[in-house]
């Protein structure tokens, strides 16, 4: 039930996750946890959430503050009953030769480690409450199933997400946890400006490429949400209908 549900979305402060964030505001969940590096950003969430949201400024691949956080749903809330996981970042595009091992490092820190924290957390949690079981929801990209030129450190994190979310889908059986994952291709967010304006082909070229509102993406998750735990959507992919993904390489 949305109404009763604990919800902690990562990367909450703009684009995809505040927009769910407020969805799940809108819909009354008991609380929405919204976690983001950019505190600023993160404040100005709360304020559109009409200050019913509780906002946590951290990054995602801090173990010491990750656990943290966890304690403090743990003592304050009790459960948790749905983690987005979608605290993401990426680099310019560039092949792998121009690719600085530290931002390589930078990617795998929050794409993949941010995420395997809060999963573990998360998980654990999850086993352990009463009721047991929850939901987990991975952003992996349409990335994770075809690349952009000149994106191999973001393309092979989000390839990674498509592991870990069937290997959570398959651990968390005996434990009522399910988790899916949210493919998403050219959500209107500060992330896409550049696809807006003008990005790099498969076959060279530079062309703007279509967007699409991700208030769209907030309602495909309230209703994945709303589903009983024995019922789960594995892969979904949400996106502009006309943008470069079929074909594109």
């Amino acid at each position: 039930d949305i109404l009763d549900s604990r919800v902690v979305v990562t990367g909450g402060a703009s684009g995809i996750g505040k927009a769910l964030a407020k969805a799940f505001i809108k819909e009354k969940s008991s609380y929405v946890l919204i976690v983001d590096v950019d505190e600023e950003k993160l404040e100005e969430t709360k304020k559109v959430c009409n200050d019913k949201a509780l906002v946590f400024p951290m990054d995602v691949s801090n173990e010491v503050v990750v656990k943290k956080c966890f304690e403090m749903i743990e003592k304050n809330f009790s459960r948790i009953d749905l983690l987005f996981n979608n605290a993401g970042t990426f680099l310019s595009s560039k092949t792998i030769d121009e690719i600085n091992f530290s931002e390589w490092k930078e990617v795998i820190e929050v794409n993949i480690n941010g995420m395997f924290l809060f999963s573990k957390h998360a998980f654990s949690l999850m086993k352990n409450q009463s009721p047991m079981g929850g939901r987990i929801i991975n952003n992996g990209s349409v990335s994770s199933i075809t690349p952009r030129p000149g994106s191999i450190a973001y393309t092979a994190t989000k390839h990674a997400v498509t592991g870990m979310t069937k290997s959570l889908a398959l651990d968390g059986r005996p434990f009522k946890i399910v988790c899916s994952q949210i493919d998403i291709g050219n959500a209107d967010t500060p992330m896409t400006e550049g696809i807006k304006k003008g990005i790099i082909q498969a076959d060279g070229s530079i062309k703007k490429e279509p967007t699409f509102d991700p208030e769209h993406i907030a309602d495909a998750v309230l209703h994945l949400v709303g589903l009983p735990l024995d019922t789960n959507i594995l892969n979904m992919t949400i996106m502009a209908s006309n943008m470069p993904f079929l074909g594109r390489g």
